[in-house]
């Protein structure tokens, strides 16, 4: 297993890290819609965030070097299916290879925030 880590993509705030490869495939930890530069969650509003959290997944699979056409699988957590429609609005221009996905609605995220992604990358 190989930890891989960025500056360019917020730091984990817990004991994790923000992915790992394994076997040829890269497994990231959720990632929320902190601004990497400040540390905090500035972006408002569902399409912002979402934007903000698609950045920092980006961030991730280049320090592993991987892209988004090499997403095979996403995990989405909403924090209210009433932003369904917006968060595909912009996720759908990141993911534009369709990966495989599932989203569901949670009680409550981390920060407050409105949206967490994790994702299985493969080579």
């Amino acid at each position: 297993m190989e930890k891989i880590y960025t500056n360019t993509a917020p730091d984990a705030i817990g004991p994790y890290s923000q992915a790992i490869r394994a076997g040829g495939f890269l497994f990231t930890s959720g990632q929320i819609p902190i601004d990497p530069a400040t540390g905090a969650v500035t972006a408002q509003g569902i399409e912002a965030q979402t934007h903000q959290i698609c950045k920092n997944l980006g961030e991730v699979l280049k320090a592993a070097g991987m892209g988004f056409e090499n997403v095979v699988k996403t995990t989405c957590f909403l924090d209210s299916m009433d932003d369904f429609a917006a968060f595909n609005e912009v996720y759908a221009q990141y993911f534009t290879s369709k990966p495989a996905r599932s989203c569901v609605e949670v009680a409550k995220l981390p920060k407050g925030v409105l949206a967490e992604v994790e994702l299985i990358a493969a080579k």
